[in-house]
């Protein structure tokens, strides 16, 4: 597989853009429509959010569509808003000056961007950088927690967000702890996985990232993920060609990222 898994030399130019305010798209004048509730209801988990409460909220959003390679969080910034990655592909780790980025975790939209640093009112723990074109949700958490006064039902869906964060890092610290590589590689081919109709046992992966990011996020060197790359290609659970993953056995793969 080639080093430059996807097209993403555009983290070595990151940008801060803050472009005007923009309305935004997911509702129509007779109230929340099926996209936005399906996107709400994705963020905040199930039951979908009442359409009147996802109106207010969307009164709250300003949104960004912002190039790859753009600095979405930074750890030199205070976070007052709490962002959500509505559209294309991120991921956090560190910037540093005369440094590669430094991946530790992908995010792919619709997912919120470190939903815990603007509640806290300090900097972020983590830098984000988008890896392709995106769309980013802003909310200024002085205005969600004003709502949080007028609709004490939103207490409930955005504690379940923190909770499903804080539960999503202890897996990743469990993981790298006790599982070796290849069940950690094929724990994150699952995630990523778009089902192929009519083919339960097969799905399909794109890879966003370049190698040297995936073997970053995964605490092991690029020279390992090709090693296991190879080595699940002759188990005959893969196939690889250029960009996409072809999983052809997803029970053998889960069973290998449970071991």
């Amino acid at each position: 597989m080639d080093t430059n898994i996807a097209s993403n030399a555009a983290v070595g130019r990151r940008t801060v853009l803050r472009p005007p305010r923009q309305r935004f798209v997911g509702a129509d004048e007779g109230g929340a429509n099926g996209a936005a509730r399906a996107l709400w209801g994705s963020l905040l988990g199930l039951p979908v959010p009442a359409a009147a409460l996802i109106d207010e909220l969307q009164a709250l959003v300003t949104a960004r569509d912002l190039p790859a390679g753009s600095l979405l969080l930074s750890r030199q910034r205070p976070a007052h808003e709490l962002l959500v990655l509505a559209q294309g592909d991120a991921a956090l780790g560190f910037v540093q000056e005369g440094a590669p980025f430094q991946p530790e975790r992908s995010l792919q939209g619709p997912d919120w961007l470190d939903p815990a640093s603007a509640w806290l009112g300090g900097t972020p723990a983590q830098d984000a950088i988008a890896l392709s074109d995106v769309r980013v949700l802003a909310l200024p958490v002085a205005e969600v927690q004003a709502l949080l006064l007028r609709r004490p039902e939103l207490a409930a869906p955005l504690l379940h967000v923190l909770a499903q964060q804080v539960r999503q890092l202890t897996t990743v610290a469990h993981d790298l702890m006790h599982k070796d590589a290849e069940a950690r590689f094929s724990d994150w081919l699952i995630q990523r996985c778009v089902a192929v109709p009519d083919a339960p046992e097969q799905a399909v992966v794109t890879l966003h990232e370049r190698k040297r990011d995936i073997a970053a996020q995964l605490g092991i060197t690029p020279e390992t993920l090709s090693r296991l790359l190879r080595q699940l290609s002759r188990k005959g659970l893969i196939e690889v060609r250029g960009y996409t993953v072809s999983v052809q056995d997803l029970s053998a793969l889960r069973a290998i990222a449970s071991a």
